[in-house]
């Protein structure tokens, strides 16, 4: 059956958290296990999630999580995994839901390890740029130009200098047998994947870009809008791959205004037009990249 609003499971798994008005990646946890169900069992390590959904005596989980080691998320997966599956048990969903850093940096080498052993686990990335529980720190997907706690725009060196990294194509690099990016701006396209992922044997992936308000600078109510523009105006795509194919879900047929994007986040008011048009021509070279190499 597939999933949509009407679809959905009305249970919530992931109510009564802490995290900040607006937040993008509590929306992007709540909505996988709406997906998933009740037979999921998530792994979070140190950041946002974990630091908002175990807040004793309250767990914010309506099903079984646990939080990992901050670089261990995908090697806990496995074990959990292994565990349950030595026990004769059946039918669930090993998930995690990892921040940024704690994936694109610091848990890139057990999310390696999963994807080489081809362990029967979902890994969700929720992507806000920035090591945003410890004070918006950057992270290596943290995008060229903004403005964190360690880059800092000044007169000469204004924000992050270096691009973000390119995830996706890193862990389709891997021969993984399914992985997807995605946004909270599109949900239906964000649950069309989880729920694939979930019928998949198999590693899988999928990196959502989830909004942070407070680190991003744009009102708590802006989130979902934000999350839709960034691939409106194609400095973030829709994809998926599979069996060795990239495959692009999204198509704009017209850009609309990158530069007026970034100038609604205060991590990018910094920017002066010479840099806005740098991330143009970056966007430019990416898609002409994509048309060339995904269906």
């Amino acid at each position: 059956m597939a999933i949509n609003a009407k679809t959905l499971d009305k249970t919530e798994y992931f109510y009564g958290h802490k995290a900040c008005a607006g937040c993008g990646g509590s929306l992007a946890v709540r909505i996988a296990l709406k997906v998933l169900g009740e037979r999921s069992i998530a792994v979070l390590p140190a950041g946002c999630m974990s630091a908002v959904g175990f807040n004793f005596p309250q767990l914010c989980f309506g099903n079984n999580a646990i939080i990992s080691t901050f670089a261990g998320t995908a090697s806990m997966l496995t074990g959990v995994e292994a565990g349950l599956r030595a026990q004769g048990i059946k039918d669930f969903h090993a998930v995690g839901f990892a921040g940024d850093g704690g994936t694109a940096d610091i848990g890139i080498q057990a999310l390696s390890g999963a994807i080489d052993r081809n362990d029967n686990i979902i890994y969700i990335c929720y992507d806000n740029e920035a090591y945003m529980n410890t004070g918006i720190q950057k992270s290596s997907l943290t995008p060229f130009g903004a403005k964190t706690t360690t880059t800092p725009a000044g007169k000469n060196i204004r924000g992050n200098l270096r691009p973000k990294k390119n995830m996706f194509e890193i862990v389709a690099a891997h021969g993984i047998p399914y992985a997807a990016t995605a946004s909270i701006g599109y949900i239906n396209d964000f649950m069309r994947k989880v729920q694939k992922a979930s019928e998949i044997e198999g590693t899988k992936f999928i990196h959502v870009l989830a909004p942070c308000p407070t680190g991003w600078g744009v009102p708590t109510d802006a989130t979902v809008d934000i999350a839709k523009e960034v691939v409106d105006c194609g400095l973030w795509y829709l994809a998926e791959y599979e069996d060795g194919e990239f495959k692009l879900n999204h198509r704009p047929s017209v850009f609309t205004d990158a530069g007026e994007y970034l100038r609604k986040q205060s991590r990018f008011r910094h920017l002066k037009d010479e840099d806005i048009e740098t991330i143009i021509n970056a966007r430019d070279k990416k898609w002409d990249f994509i048309n060339k190499n995904f269906k």
